[in-house]
């Protein structure tokens, strides 16, 4: 970029799609890696966090950025699709930087971080961090709370090497507000444990619920544990029934009964019910809140109860005509519609009258293989699951099945075509390299210094090893650092 490059406030980046230049997208940015530098000196900006669409999380070296316009990363083609691991001398600049609390040097008065712009250097490869968006005044409970704003120089604020304990998560939060549950999942998964337990105390009860429920068991323990028990009791009630089972049956017996206690009964009772069963049954797998109707409902009664925006596309798929009570486990179990067939007829219709009474119900205690074949056999989603008096205690949908029947680790992963990372490599490297660009260019540089000095530039941008400590913080580049010399 020429002298005068625009500056780009990060808050626009998050989730921003990154494309080759044939126009092919690579993946989207979910964080930006920084070092910061002694004294009062913008931050060096490294490189991008791209998340592929296997969701194995990669860096992206500035130096391979072509452009950042309309809303979308342009790069060199060119990609290491090594798995991201931050340094000691990194700072993420989504996860670290934004919400937290520093001081005017002027005033010496206390502002929290809403935003930070980036711009690249007139006539250089190299892009820094320049301006800070604060506000006056600790940062609330709401990111809108009041405060006077600003947009300062980096140079004019202090305390972003100091270590800071309870820092906010509302600017953070805000840059992902759109993720689905599962990505913010993923996004908290690769912070820190302390900023993982700040985001959770800043989310709602029913967002922090649909989160946990997408988070390895490690994670939501952890997540869980730092939470205050009446919170954690809340937060459980507002999760599926089946994985607020799943989680309690991993805690120690005493905190297990001490949060049931603190739920809702009819919940606990819910949650209670579902961990007397086996793990890998259809009770184990299954939730206790199916869409349940009687006899005399109507397709008009059946189709708003699927309409409900809270209930998985699984769940929605077809309803269970039971006779009272309506809640599980109900009276006699009479049969399904799907949805389909409420598609077909008129509102006005019984759904008792357009019954699939074929359709073979499971029992509780029907083993995991069981359930697939059964999923496999007859090209369903969710299945009702009957005990011998005939009552529906609950149903079962396929991604409870898959969730048990893939590998224990199967969140933390990536997902793999193939089996090594060496083959998944070469899947991903691009057919053709740039002009003079050798096989061995394609490592781990996260800095301007590539083997070969292209455009005749090789600087050494080490800064800091040899000028001192900021703060008490090392921020210089660490040894075999990321700028390859």
């Amino acid at each position: 970029m020429a002298a005068g490059a625009p500056r780009i406030f990060v808050s626009h980046l998050a989730g921003v799609a990154v494309f080759d230049p044939n126009g092919d997208q690579v993946g989207r940015v979910r964080d930006l890696v920084a070092m910061l530098r002694v004294g009062r000196r913008p931050p060096r900006l490294l490189g991008l966090v791209v998340e592929l669409s296997t969701r194995r999380r990669i860096f992206l070296p500035m130096t391979r950025v072509i452009g950042i316009e309309s809303g979308q990363v342009i790069t060199t083609g060119v990609l290491n699709v090594r798995r991201f691991e931050q340094r000691p001398t990194e700072r993420l600049v989504f996860g670290e930087l934004l919400d937290r609390r520093v001081r005017i040097v002027e005033t010496d008065e206390e502002v929290t971080v809403l935003d930070v712009s980036v711009q690249q250097l007139p006539a250089r490869r190299e892009w820094e961090i320049g301006r800070v968006f604060v506000r006056k005044g600790r940062s609330g409970t709401f990111r809108r709370t009041k405060g006077e704003t600003m947009t300062v120089d980096w140079s004019a604020v202090t305390g972003f090497s100091l270590e800071e304990h309870g820092q906010g998560a509302e600017s953070l939060l805000a840059t992902f507000e759109q993720l689905r549950a599962a990505d913010l999942a993923n996004v908290m998964h690769h912070l820190s444990p302390k900023r993982r337990g700040e985001v959770a105390a800043a989310l709602d009860d029913d967002r922090l619920a649909d989160v946990l429920e997408e988070l390895p068991e490690d994670d939501q323990i952890e997540i869980l544990g730092k939470l205050k028990e009446e919170r954690a009791a809340d937060v459980l009630e507002a999760m599926d029934p089946d994985d607020a089972a799943d989680l309690l049956a991993e805690l120690p017996e005493d905190d297990v009964e001490r949060l049931l206690t603190l739920m809702r009964p009819d919940d606990a009772a819910d949650v209670r019910r579902l961990m007397s069963y086996e793990e890998r049954t259809a009770g184990g797998l299954m939730t206790t809140e199916p869409i349940v109707l009687r006899p005399d409902a109507t397709v008009a009664d059946a189709l708003a109860r699927v309409r409900n925006p809270d209930l998985s596309p699984a769940l929605a798929a077809q309803v269970y005509v039971c006779r009272p009570p309506d809640e599980t486990p109900t009276g006699k179990y009479l049969g399904t519609v799907h949805f389909q067939r409420l598609l077909r007829d008129p509102p006005y219709t019984l759904v008792s009258s357009i019954l699939d009474g074929d359709l073979q119900a499971l029992a509780p205690d029907a083993a995991l293989p069981v359930v697939a074949g059964f999923f496999a056999t007859y090209d369903m989603v969710a299945a009702p699951v009957v005990d011998e008096s005939g009552s529906l205690l609950g149903a079962v949908t396929v991604d409870d099945v898959l969730d048990h029947m893939l590998p224990e680790d199967w969140r933390e992963t990536e997902f793999h075509l193939h089996e090594d990372e060496s083959q998944d490599e070469r899947l991903d490297e691009p057919q053709d390299r740039l002009p003079g660009e050798r096989e061995d260019d394609r490592g781990d540089d996260r800095g301007d210094d590539e083997e070969g000095g292209k455009e005749g530039d090789r600087e050494d941008d080490r800064e800091g090893v040899d000028e001192g400590v900021d703060e008490g913080v090392d921020e210089g580049v660490d040894e075999g650092g990321r700028d390859g010399t």
